[in-house]
């Protein structure tokens, strides 16, 4: 009954933990030094639990992707908060939403409601940007990158290349802007994000019941990493499961377990710059992988 109930309890109270201190930070003026401490403090009661208890033990061995995976991560952190501080220097940061929100932005609701608010509006961009990714092969090319992975855990979480996180913040980020959001909505917004999106990628035993019906849990994003299109082409959600209900493309089989056998069918390079380069000449690439030539180091 203890272990039932623990693993019910974990993925809720995790996030919660997370929150409190980012919301003390944030309401205290010092959001993005709150953030960052409780990421990594989050990075290292992930890495521990993913060993006590992993949901999957054949993911607790090396896919020697560690490298790649660390460098995506820093690349793609470094990059998004390098625009951050940019908008702000620009002071574009403040046209929009300032600090209490513009335009027909309810600022008189509570914090709690703003927040979630602002969570539908960006997540209806981040749903879109996602699907996209899936269904114009275009797109794909860069999206694969993520998928390429052959096992689930917080490690690889940040595994986007640059080109695909640039697009979903295109998607997103102009929609809180044109909602008029206020600043403390958008601090939260990213700090819910990065959260669940580590959550959502770790390996880790847990349950989730009713909360599989409002967030992108990891029991979700296990079957959109599915190589069978039938289950991986769905769960687009990053945080929320609103729109992948409303647009038919939610998906959870409670008679079995997601695959263990994860990635993708095409090629992918080993190395890092490999998979930065790789997607901007996806069809040459996989040409000549399919026909042995070049030597390619592939995954």
């Amino acid at each position: 009954m203890l272990r039932t109930s623990l693993d019910y309890l974990l993925w809720p109270l995790i996030l919660v933990a997370a929150l409190i201190p980012t919301g003390i930070g944030i309401a205290s003026g010092h959001g993005p030094l709150a953030f960052n401490i409780t990421y990594f403090s989050l990075a290292a009661v992930l890495f521990v639990l993913e060993k006590v208890r992993p949901h999957e033990k054949q993911w607790l061995h090396s896919d020697g992707q560690e490298f790649p995976d660390l460098a995506h991560t820093a690349f793609t952190k470094s990059f998004v908060q390098l625009i951050v501080v940019s908008l702000t220097w620009l002071g574009l940061a403040t046209v929009v939403g300032g600090e209490l929100g513009t335009g027909f932005w309810p600022n008189h609701w509570p914090k709690f409601f703003q927040v979630v608010l602002g969570l539908v509006i960006a997540e209806f961009g981040l749903y879109w940007a996602h699907r996209v990714a899936h269904e114009w092969m275009p797109l794909w090319y860069f999206h694969a990158v993520h998928h390429s992975s052959k096992k689930l855990w917080f490690f690889n979480t940040g595994r986007f290349h640059i080109v695909d996180t640039l697009k979903s913040m295109i998607f997103s980020a102009p929609l809180l802007a044109l909602a008029g959001a206020p600043k403390f909505v958008v601090e939260y917004f990213g700090a819910i994000t990065a959260y669940i999106g580590f959550m959502t990628h770790c390996n880790i035993e847990m349950r989730f019941g009713w909360l599989n019906y409002i967030f992108n849990t990891p029991a979700l994003h296990r079957w959109h990493h599915s190589m069978d299109l039938r289950e991986g082409n769905k769960n687009y959600g990053e945080n929320l499961m609103l729109w992948d209900i409303i647009f038919g493309t939610y998906y959870d089989d409670h008679t079995r377990r997601p695959p263990a056998e994860i990635g993708i069918k095409d090629a992918m390079p080993k190395s890092f710059w490999g998979q930065i380069v790789e997607p901007f000449r996806w069809k040459k690439f996989q040409s000549s992988a399919k026909a042995g030539e070049g030597g390619h180091d592939l995954m």
